[in-house]
């Protein structure tokens, strides 16, 4: 469905023109800029916040040691934080913020730059980030072409990475590729689950000559056919027990590994191969299981993307640096939210338990106000909502009221306070979303420095600037059921 014409969408559509002219007229508020000061040291003599308790108790007052954040230099402390980490995760508190988006490039581009980085891997899907990725590691392109690549996100919500900001970012790194070796240009992959049905019509190329696994994956795909359309009704045709292709995906992930061998094929071709294959596998369980355990869907989903992560890693060789974008619902360490009651785990969780805390760096983001794309109800039409002032005594607030302007909090300087070691309500946006009753759900109970190694916090924020690509009419949506 075409994006409703808002007022976002009409600065996105100027912005068009700039970028077609190739120069970046998108400048914002909060926009990541440059600058040749050194940054100041974490403020100290910071305002005391008094936290509001018990009726019967005065307020906790505390204090939030911060940099400043006003340009790409004021990373500098981040940038040494990181120091030697092999993975860096990078969330945000909504699928439509445009601040989130610049500052995640800002700091992308650093760690390419300063200290080799060799892929971003991001939430969204395996085939269309593909695509992406031979974009930018093929010769030079304009922003027009970036744009038009990015459409092929023709899923709902479009917007995630569909939108002006990533095509920034997509032009960045295919200019930056033009002046490396093959061997070390910089990829971009989607770590996701969905889209099952694209990666069995894109795995088919890969098959020439392998009569067994060509014929594997034709059952996978006769078995699908009927359900195409709509990822709910496959689901809800298994729980009734009239469908079920878990043996057609079992035989062809079993066909795909005899013809590329076990492991974690070494041959790009052979392991694209394998990703098309382990997308219809997972993907059909993460269906199956959706209408039966939120939980468990929610696990089988966040274990695939660690596990593609894995495999990128693995890919890429042993000194391999990997950049991750994904929600913070999904970065931020599981343990240290309410999501352990329930028996969540997630992606920030299970890469810190393989490759150590001491090669991970997690990096959480949210903003106090502002607004945001996101829709009314599942598969609406987008548009720019207002992002109402965070509820008191959240993380939001504290950081609000601790003094003006955007901060960079680094974990290190927080794990002393004790004040620090409860769980604080730290706001979550999906792609549905309702201001009105945001203060019923939209809050993660979270002991923000275990959860992260470092926040970024933007006080004032405004909505991302989509592309306003329709929604293909035959596809199952994604982020199916948990909206981040």
């Amino acid at each position: 469905m075409p994006f409703a014409p808002t007022p976002s969408f009409r600065w996105a559509a100027l912005l068009m023109a700039a970028l077609l002219l190739g120069c970046d007229s998108g400048s914002r508020q909060s926009q990541p800029a440059q600058a040749t000061t050194a940054p100041a040291a974490a403020e100290t003599n910071l305002p005391i916040v008094p936290v509001g308790g018990p009726t019967n108790k005065p307020p906790v007052k505390v204090q939030i040691p911060n940099y400043p954040l006003r340009s790409e230099a004021d990373l500098d402390p981040l940038m040494k934080a990181i120091g030697n980490a092999r993975v860096v995760l990078l969330g945000e508190a909504s699928h439509g913020t445009h601040e989130y988006y610049t500052w995640r490039a800002a700091l992308s581009k650093r760690l390419i730059r300063e200290k080799g980085f060799r892929f971003i891997a991001v939430e969204g899907e395996w085939a269309d980030s593909y695509r992406v990725n031979n974009f930018i590691k093929g010769p030079r392109q304009d922003s027009a072409a970036t744009v038009q690549l990015l459409r092929h996100y023709n899923r709902w919500p479009t917007w995630m990475w569909g939108n002006y900001e990533v095509a920034s970012l997509v032009t960045w790194l295919n200019q930056h590729n033009q002046a490396q070796a093959p061997a070390n240009k910089v990829g971009f992959f989607g770590l996701d689950v969905y889209c099952l049905w694209e990666a069995l019509s894109d795995l088919m190329p890969h098959l020439e000559g392998d009569a067994p696994a060509q014929q594997a994956a034709r059952r996978a795909q006769r078995c699908f056919q009927p359900y195409s359309p709509s990822a709910e009704g496959y689901a809800e045709a298994v729980a009734r027990a009239d469908a079920s292709c878990r043996a057609e995906t079992q035989r062809l992930w079993q066909a795909i590994q005899k013809s590329t061998g076990p492991g974690v094929a070494q041959n790009e071709g052979q392991f694209v191969a394998q990703q098309h294959v382990l997308v219809a596998l997972n993907g059909e369980r993460y269906y199956r299981t959706a209408v039966q355990s939120y939980t468990e869907s929610w696990n089988i989903r966040d274990r695939h993307m660690a596990e593609t992560l894995s495999r990128l890693m693995t890919l890429h060789g042993p000194a391999a640096k990997a950049i991750v974008w994904e929600h913070n619902t999904h970065v931020g360490d599981a343990r240290y939210t309410d999501m352990a009651r329930s028996g969540e785990v997630n992606v920030g969780q299970l890469v810190r338990k393989q490759y150590g805390p001491e090669n991970v760096f997690i990096v959480g983001f949210g903003s106090y106000q502002g607004s945001v794309i996101a829709a009314d109800a599942w598969g609406a039409t987008p548009r720019a909502m207002p992002v109402p002032e965070a509820q008191p005594n959240s993380w939001e607030d504290l950081l609000h009221r601790s003094g003006p302007g955007n901060k960079l909090v680094l974990s290190q300087d927080l794990r002393g306070n004790k004040f620090f070691k409860r769980s604080i309500g730290h706001r979550a946006i999906g792609v549905v979303y309702s201001p009105s009753r945001e203060r019923f759900g939209n809050y993660v109970p979270s002991i923000i420095p275990q959860r992260y190694d470092a926040f970024l916090f933007l006080d004032q924020t405004q909505a991302l600037r989509p592309l306003g690509t329709p929604v293909k009419g035959n596809e199952p949506p994604d982020l199916y059921p948990s909206g981040l």
